[in-house]
């Protein structure tokens, strides 16, 4: 058995700008189909909007607060919500509070740079 630990998962910054620790995925542990991560958006941030072709994401977030637009619809967001994001839809993240904003994102299939199209300039 392989047990993935959150606390040495090497971080990285996605397409969308976002930095990520993967515990789970084709590059971490044995996990085929799908890839669960911990991305943090800082204090004033915000993701770049874009959708993935084929993923479905589930966003559980841990702590802070702040905005998450899918498709034409934006919602205040907190520690304890959960959101799901169709294959397809647009979706941005902006943190609105005074810590970092921390979720739990999967992905399935696994997240890959590939399968996310930008939708927005990145910031510069």
């Amino acid at each position: 058995m392989l047990i993935g630990r959150l606390d040495e998962a090497s971080p990285f910054i996605t397409k969308d700008g976002s930095e990520i620790r993967e515990v789970a995925g084709p590059q971490t542990l044995p996990s085929q189909n799908q890839s669960l991560a911990e991305a943090t958006v800082p204090v004033g941030g915000q993701t770049t909007a874009h959708f993935h072709r084929i993923s479905e994401e589930i966003y559980a977030f841990t702590r802070g607060v702040g905005r998450i637009k899918v498709g034409d619809e934006i919602q205040d967001i907190r520690a304890g919500d959960t959101v799901v994001l169709p294959p397809g839809t647009e979706h941005k993240l902006w943190n609105t509070g005074d810590e970092p904003l921390v979720l739990l994102c999967c992905c399935a299939p696994a997240y890959s740079h590939e399968d996310t199209i930008l939708t927005e300039p990145e910031p510069a």
